[in-house]
């Protein structure tokens, strides 16, 4: 007879590893970037309209109705001159359309969900960090700005009247470069407007942030043509756009798709990355305190 007491007998039950927070914070951002570009495809009419109205319209304006009626752009009535114009403007065409993309993919987008519905709550509850969130609102925005690039550099391209041409050069290391670096910048600025303005006061936002940072960010002219524009020795103008992020944006466009004169690119990289940085940091900061309030 066993010595042994007769019963059951339990064995050991392996059980599942649980995920690491890196995992997890890896695979809700995969998630959440996924949901961003799933409604991006059931919307890609809409993305495009949106992309092409604006640069469409000022090459159409500028670069094929004004030769047409013999309206005078770029300083002079010459096609050489028009030509010489539209170098400068179809580069920054692209430029603010990656500025425009990142306001209006995150800026706009934030100011719903912080809105009446607390869209945003739902995104919070994702099994990571609240901070992540935010990011993948910027990568998201990110994106969008570099698919806006690739769909306005070659229709603003070809919209000119006959005689008129923009000279592209494309320099392919500073484009796969420096339009990331672009594109993340922009879209780091639109979460800290997203964040900072209230969704009732939204509308305020373009009057007081977005047009003079249009107007005064190189679109239609190169910040080394501002020089003219002195206070006794003092060239003010080319001193005062250097707080504007998007006169680097065009810059930067104009070095990459031009051989045009532009500010030099050991200015334009390293003015990029700050402010990518600075909106960044004040962007999160912001998130996190509406997000908790």
């Amino acid at each position: 007879m066993s010595d042994h007491p007769v019963g059951p007998v339990h064995v050991p039950v392996a059980t599942r590893p649980r995920r690491t927070t890196l995992a997890a914070s890896r695979t809700a951002l995969r998630a959440l970037l996924l949901r961003d570009f799933t409604v991006l495809r059931k919307n890609m009419f809409e993305f495009t309209i949106r992309t092409l109205v604006q640069p469409f319209l000022l090459c159409f304006v500028f670069l094929y109705v004004f030769p047409k009626i013999g309206q005078s752009v770029g300083g002079s009535g010459t096609t050489h001159g028009e030509s010489s114009f539209a170098t400068v403007l179809v580069p920054g065409v692209v430029g603010i359309s990656i500025m425009f993309q990142g306001v209006q993919s995150v800026a706009l987008q934030l100011s719903q969900e912080f809105g009446f519905t607390r869209e945003i709550e739902d995104r919070v509850q994702a099994p990571c960090p609240i901070w992540l969130v935010a990011i993948a609102k910027v990568l998201s925005g990110a994106i969008q700005g570099m698919i806006s690039a690739a769909i306005v550099l070659p229709i603003a391209s070809l919209v000119h009247a006959a005689g008129v041409e923009a000279q592209i050069n494309l320099h392919w290391w500073i484009i796969l470069t420096l339009v990331p670096i672009s594109c993340a910048a922009m879209a780091s600025l639109g979460l800290v407007l997203g964040t900072s303005f209230e969704p009732r006061n939204i509308g305020l936002m373009f009057g007081f942030v977005i047009l003079p940072v249009t107007f005064l960010g190189g679109t239609y002219y190169p910040w080394t043509r501002l020089a003219p524009v002195k206070l006794g020795a003092w060239h003010w103008l080319q001193t005062v756009v250097l707080v504007n992020p998007l006169i680097y944006v065009n810059e930067g466009m104009r070095a990459a798709f031009t051989a045009s004169p532009h500010l030099h690119l050991y200015v334009v990289y390293p003015a990029l990355l700050g402010f990518c940085a600075a909106f960044l940091a004040i962007g999160l900061h912001n998130f996190r305190r509406r997000v908790l309030s």
